[in-house]
């Protein structure tokens, strides 16, 4: 009896202790002073007069913002990168058009510049 009971207060302390409970890192009318102490990241994206957008990157491709509203957290947003590909060169050999000659000169001109009459030919 005395072990079982010893069993069940150890689990009893353990399961209110606040280092095993895991951290609810966002929450409804969570305050800004608790968010940013949890997420020393976050970096204000807009601010105006009752509102402050935070935001926090999660990852390579992810990124949260966070809404707060007289001090109090209102929105939740998670975002994801888009990819900034790089234009396509004109030159490059992947491109469809590459062997076209009328490819930006709609005049069908294969010469950038006009030929002109020389006399002395």
């Amino acid at each position: 009896m005395k072990k079982t009971l010893s069993i069940l207060s150890l689990v009893f302390i353990m399961s209110s202790c606040a280092l095993i409970q895991p951290r609810i890192p966002y929450q409804l009318g969570m305050s800004e002073s608790k968010f940013l102490r949890q997420n020393k990241d976050a970096v204000i994206s807009q601010i105006s007069v009752d509102k402050k957008v935070y935001r926090v990157n999660n990852g390579d491709r992810f990124y949260l913002l966070v809404t707060f509203e007289n001090d109090a957290l209102t929105n939740l947003e998670e975002m994801e990168l888009t990819p900034q590909w790089p234009a396509q060169r004109y030159m490059d050999e992947n491109n469809p058009n590459y062997n076209n000659p009328n490819y930006n000169n709609p005049n069908g001109n294969q010469n950038k510049y006009p030929q002109q009459n020389n006399p002395n030919q």
